[in-house]
């Protein structure tokens, strides 16, 4: 009783926590925080998403802002993406890497002003990216703020999130394009999403984010938890760091090569991420089909003839298209569509088809 007390002392809350309580959701922790992992079920929710529109604490992922003279050179050097001369509103995906290549973690960055970078980590990354960006900031003039205890944040997303925010929230949000953001007051709206339907973030103080979710909720839109959360992004193909993206996977190896840009001058990890993309590397994320309903999940062994040659990352029968799917990271030699594969579930094995990582359509706005 004792080691469950102290391990339920450390998870922290977000700012939301006791609204989950009040809609009985299914609680478990997540990236160090106790999170709603379902509410009235994965299958539900996840349907809400595809079909209309669903509503996510996303509170326990980290904020932190870049400003001052350097900031964009700074921003520059610990990220893979190029975000020079962007306009202020743009948001950019891409990571940071250790000097191996290998992925601290994955974030967003918003250009909010010339001198002016918000950058959004997740949430079980936020120590150890925070002690990484300040042992990288020597040597630029910036003034760097860990802000992740001061925002809430909350995603309505699904194919009505639009009209919702607009009438439910009162937060105008029409003229945002995918991947830009804009402040309104004290509170940031932007439109990117992680669950392959239109959708936007809210974040703002405790008390802001709070009165938008007991709207949001009062006018019908379905709470989401976690689970869905990850069926609806797997769906697509976006990956998750510690299953996708590690400090042993590269983006390379995960087939993000399109956010690394080699072009740039100078960032952390750029040689070894360039020779790796050169050589090529020995293993790749793939996406692979099976015949049989069986479910392949995380951490499952994949084979040719027998042999291992890689491993389940995320595995699902998928509520979108009713297939057993997953992606794995496997050996180079066998990453190509079309391959035919085994994957060992218990003690069976299972045949499997090499097929693109993105096994439903995005229905993003572009």
């Amino acid at each position: 009783m004792a080691i469950k007390q102290e391990l339920e002392k450390k998870e922290k809350k977000t700012c939301l926590h006791d609204k989950h309580l009040y809609l009985a959701a299914l609680m478990a922790p997540f990236g160090g925080y106790d999170m709603p992992i379902q509410y009235k079920g994965i299958a539900p929710e996840h349907l809400a998403v595809r079909e209309r529109v669903g509503l996510f604490d996303v509170s326990h992922m980290g904020e932190v802002t870049v400003r001052g003279t350097d900031a964009e050179r700074y921003v520059q050097h610990i990220f893979t993406n190029d975000i020079a001369g962007a306009p202020v509103g743009k948001i950019f995906y891409g990571m940071m890497c250790y000097d191996d290549g290998g992925t601290v973690d994955d974030l967003l960055v918003y250009k909010m002003g010339e001198q002016d970078f918000f950058l959004v980590i997740n949430a079980s990354n936020i120590d150890k990216d925070w002690a990484w960006m300040q042992q990288h900031a020597a040597g630029f003039d910036i003034d760097l703020q860990n802000r992740s205890d001061f925002y809430g944040q909350i995603a309505v997303q699904g194919p009505e999130a639009e009209d919702t925010m607009e009438r439910v929230l009162g937060l105008p949000c029409r003229e945002l394009a995918f991947y830009t953001c804009k402040t309104v007051g004290d509170t940031i709206v932007s439109r990117t999403g992680y669950t392959g339907e239109d959708g936007f973030e809210v974040y703002g103080s405790h008390d802001f984010i709070r009165s938008c979710w007991d709207r949001l909720i009062a006018a019908g839109v379905q709470a989401c938890g976690l689970g869905c959360r990850d069926t609806l992004r797997f769906e697509v193909g976006l990956p998750l760091y510690g299953n996708e993206l590690s400090e042993s996977i590269t983006p390379i190896m995960a087939g993000l090569g399109m956010f690394v840009k080699l072009d740039k001058p100078e960032f952390i990890g750029r040689e070894a991420l360039a020779r790796q993309k050169a050589e090529g590397p020995a293993q790749r994320l793939v996406g692979i089909e099976l015949a049989d309903r069986a479910i392949p999940r995380h951490g499952y062994t994949v084979l040719k003839d027998g042999q291992p040659i890689g491993t389940v990352t995320t595995g699902y029968h998928t509520l979108s298209t009713d297939t057993s799917v997953c992606m794995a990271l496997i050996d180079s030699q066998y990453a190509q569509l079309g391959t035919d594969v085994e994957i060992q579930i218990r003690n069976k094995v299972f045949p499997g088809k090499v097929v693109k990582k993105q096994f439903y359509n995005k229905s993003y706005k572009k």
